[in-house]
């Protein structure tokens, strides 16, 4: 068992890398080469099983503040010295029928709104303050993170399993590690990736000559949507919405103090489509 550990730590070390927009160590087990053209065929048979909406004005718009957004990340990258960092990403926005209230970004940029989500956002600003989180996910990787991650998980219970030779402590190690191994590993896990990209989010929307105010206001709506059917935060993959909304308050003035040294004192106006 020893020995299994001691080669799981190396191995941990070897496979770590640095995020620019974090400046922290993540887990890498699996490489973009090999993660993002898996990626792009799942994202395309998606949107082959899907209906795609097209050249409507809030599709377009999809279209238009993601592209926004990608530049606001490239010029910061350029800016910080990650020249070439996005050459690998392929981004695409795409908006779906679905009254799902969702949006999700798969690893090297590839982002889908539902419908459903628009009428919580209710304006281009808060798209922004949406889509800013999603391709925050994208550049921070935390697909790979969380891929790594479950690669953990798999070998510590495999691990375990070959250490404990009686049968009853072996199916009692399954029982606890699987439920321990969620609560106290992968959902913080989870939670800590969505306060990343909610405080990288605002940053790049600010950049892109969004109003990072807007953020914790959609997160208000998002809140009396869901009525406050949550689970609680211990048990769940995100952060509480008061979580949220208080760290997105905390973030906006720095959010709009980096933005500045890029040139934009303004932002758009907020309005509603």
């Amino acid at each position: 068992m020893k020995k299994i550990m001691f080669l799981s730590i190396f191995l941990l070390i070897l496979s770590c890398a640095t995020n620019p927009f974090t400046g922290k160590k993540t887990l890498a087990f699996v490489s973009n080469d090999q993660l993002f053209p898996t990626a792009f065929a799942q994202y395309d048979q998606f949107l082959n099983e899907n209906k795609v909406i097209r050249g409507t004005s809030k599709a377009e718009m999809i279209q238009r503040v993601g592209q926004r957004i990608s530049v606001a990340a490239e010029r910061w990258l350029n800016a910080n010295g990650q020249q070439g960092y996005l050459t690998d990403y392929k981004w695409e926005y795409n908006l779906v029928d679905d009254p799902a209230v969702n949006a999700w970004c798969m690893p090297g940029g590839k982002i889908v709104f539902y419908t459903g989500i628009l009428d919580v956002a209710q304006n281009e600003t808060a798209i922004a303050a949406i889509m800013g989180h999603e391709v925050a996910h994208a550049l921070a990787n935390h697909g790979q993170q969380r891929m790594s991650a479950g690669y953990i998980q798999q070998g510590l219970a495999v691990a375990g399993n070959i250490a404990i030779k009686d049968e009853q402590s072996r199916q009692a190690f399954n029982q606890y590690y699987g439920v321990g191994s969620n609560v106290l590993g992968m959902l913080p896990f989870s939670r800590k990736h969505e306060n990343e990209a909610d405080k990288i989010g605002v940053y790049l929307m600010a950049i892109a000559g969004y109003n990072p105010d807007e953020a914790p206001e959609l997160w208000k709506r998002m809140g009396a949507k869901s009525n406050g059917q949550a689970p609680p935060e211990m048990l769940s993959t995100h952060p509480a919405t008061q979580t949220r909304i208080d760290n997105l308050q905390a973030e906006a003035g720095l959010a709009k103090t980096e933005a500045k040294k890029f040139g934009v004192t303004s932002f758009r106006p907020i309005g509603r489509f």
